[in-house]
């Protein structure tokens, strides 16, 4: 026969106390950065930096066109991490805001990395959010948001997109917690919602088919503007001759985008691919390469 013990108050003392011990998040030190950018015209109305948020706007083309570069002058993010960008273009501005680097998501003990970027386009403006790819380690905890305000008359486009591991280095990530979200409205109004969610029980079936399959590297363009159905016939065209999976629709008045591929590098050739095109279809303005991701 076998003899059950109760453990001691004193072994359940010993227990938590343990656990308490643990590190978390929380008790380390941690970032909490704001950025923010307001541009009427050619004219930057209002810049506002947090640390580790940096902006810097390098002298790029004729001036017709402003370019912004965001920097996290801390290298990268960790679990427990805050912070947020907020960009809002006016009149007839015509920005493009990029970042400086790939971001990278380290590990996070108990509490994730939250991310808020906010973009707001009126009037006439164009707006472009392009930012280098963000990079996904073992274990990290994201929650990431992407909420647009546009405004009839307005042209916007957005971009996000993840990296599962560096491929060079032979990283894979097997656990972790990932929510990447868009919220846009039009006019006050919520015209489309996505989230894409993997949640720790979910790393071990992300290969099968029906999910990533061998993609590590995915990602979501977003484009309101005039000529919707030109701009869906371009880029439907374009996408047959890149090197990784891509599908184009139309959601709501939205153009939206969608990327897969087994590498990064790939994924990097077909946004480039996507953007050279669609500059040159029209007065680029914003719409087009940063000049940040051949640096």
């Amino acid at each position: 026969m076998f003899e059950t013990t109760r453990p001691s108050h004193d072994d359940v003392s010993e227990l938590a106390a343990s656990a308490d011990a643990l590190p978390r998040d929380r008790d380390l030190q941690r970032a909490s950065g704001l950025s923010r950018i307001v541009l009427r015209g050619t004219d930057v109305v209002d810049v506002y930096q947090k640390f580790p948020a940096r902006i810097m706007f390098p002298i790029v083309g004729d001036g017709s066109t402003r370019e912004a570069v965001v920097i996290n002058a801390a290298g990268g993010i960790a679990g427990g991490d805050r912070l947020q960008l907020d960009i809002t273009a006016l009149g007839n501005a015509r920005l493009a805001v990029t970042s400086q680097a790939a971001e990278k998501i380290y590990r996070g003990l108990d509490e994730p990395a939250r991310i808020v970027t906010r973009l707001k386009a009126h009037a006439t403006a164009k707006l472009a959010w392009l930012p280098q790819e963000t990079i996904i380690f073992n274990a990290a905890r994201i929650h990431r948001q992407t909420e647009i305000d546009l405004c009839t008359g307005a042209e916007v486009m957005a971009l996000e997109w993840l990296v599962l591991g560096r491929a060079a280095h032979g990283e894979e990530v097997v656990r972790g917690h990932i929510r990447d979200r868009w919220l846009v409205r039009k006019d006050g109004r919520l015209v489309w919602a996505d989230t894409f969610l993997v949640a720790e029980e979910t790393f071990p079936h992300l290969r099968r088919r029906a999910l990533l399959a061998e993609s590590k590297a995915i990602g979501t363009l977003l484009y309101f503007g005039a000529d919707l159905a030109a701009r869906l016939e371009m880029l439907r065209d374009v996408a047959r001759s890149l090197a990784c999976h891509c599908a184009v629709t139309i959601v709501s008045g939205l153009v939206v985008v969608r990327f897969a591929a087994e590498a990064s590098s790939d994924l990097k050739a077909a946004l480039t691919c996507i953007l050279q095109h669609f500059a040159s279809e029209h007065d680029p303005g914003p719409f087009r390469v940063p000049k940040m991701w051949s640096c």
